[in-house]
């Protein structure tokens, strides 16, 4: 088996469903969050940054300006299909009306065959996922949701704001209107251990999703982690810790799930802590050799104790 094999990558599944090569353009809907304007809470999780994961984005006045700005970029010489990814804070927070006009601003080019929203489970209503299901008729549709950890003890801790039992709402209603689902899970957040890992992966395979990212817990300047780590409360893995969980993780989740990322990407002028995460290729490769080296793949473990 080669290591291209070992998991379900990506850019392979875009690849089968939509003919050839398909990226996506990240863009800042202008949206906020409960965990930051006060409905829930105040600062967001302890490791989100002031641009909620939306260091990387180009800023601009506007959505559509901002896709017709990365269609001037050599990123969109790359590929001929694209799928607009609504990327930082809560993407679904707001009313139906705003949430529509927002998307819509966003489809202005007809290589835009997708549309991705991430956004926090207690955000999902049906109304929400009526008015992502009116897109699939032109567009695929999937949503992120944020799950990090099935521990709910670590979520208050994180100042996550919800409950695993709400993201396994969120799931029900997605899938009840024919809605793709990927879980974002974080490795290495505080007060986690590898039990908390392995209840996570047993969480997420007992749900209809389509897909998983997964990357290590970073730190980030003006977070809470920053300042538990300046502190010495807090101490992200090491390289070859989450290379382990990955592996982990990997062989146990189940088979046909597509692997959206192993490897997070925090900007470079930001990030405190720990220096190999600016090195993605490091992960990839180590998590390659890893596999083939090990014949190990993903859900060997899965399919082992739930066998067809």
């Amino acid at each position: 088996m080669e290591s291209k094999q070992r998991y379900n990558h990506l850019n392979q599944y875009l690849k089968e469903k939509f003919g050839e090569r398909t990226l996506k353009i990240c863009v800042d809907g202008g949206f906020s969050c409960p965990n930051r304007d006060g409905s829930l809470s105040y600062g967001g999780c302890i490791y989100c940054s002031e641009k909620g994961s939306g260091e990387l984005i180009h800023s601009a006045s506007s959505i559509t300006e901002q896709v017709k700005h990365y269609f001037t970029t050599y990123r969109s010489q790359r590929a001929n299909k694209f799928i607009v990814y609504f990327q930082n804070f809560t993407n679904t927070y707001d009313s139906v009306e705003n949430l529509k006009k927002k998307y819509d601003s966003a489809l202005i080019d007809n290589r835009i065959v997708g549309i991705a929203i991430g956004t926090r489970p207690d955000c999902i209503t049906k109304e929400i996922a009526k008015l992502l299901q009116s897109y699939t008729k032109k567009y695929y549709v999937c949503v992120e949701l944020g799950l990090q950890t099935s521990n709910d003890e670590i979520g208050k801790k994180i100042n996550r704001c919800y409950t695993s039992m709400q993201f396994t709402n969120a799931v029900s209603i997605l899938h009840q209107y024919g809605i793709d689902v990927v879980a974002h899970i974080m490795v290495g957040l505080p007060y986690e251990t590898k039990e908390d890992i392995k209840n996570t992966v047993d969480f997420i395979n007992l749900h209809p999703l389509q897909g998983v990212k997964i990357h290590s817990t970073y730190i980030v300047q003006n977070t809470v982690l920053a300042d538990m780590y300046s502190k010495g409360e807090y101490q992200p893995l090491a390289f070859e810790e989450y290379i382990e969980d990955l592996l982990y993780i990997l062989t146990h989740l189940k088979p046909n799930l597509v692997i959206h990322r192993v490897s997070g990407d925090a900007p470079k002028e930001l990030l405190i802590a720990p220096s190999w995460n600016l090195h993605k290729k490091w992960v990839l490769n180590e998590l390659d050799r890893r596999l083939k080296e090990q014949d190990l793949w993903q859900g060997k473990f899965y399919e082992s104790i739930n066998p067809s």
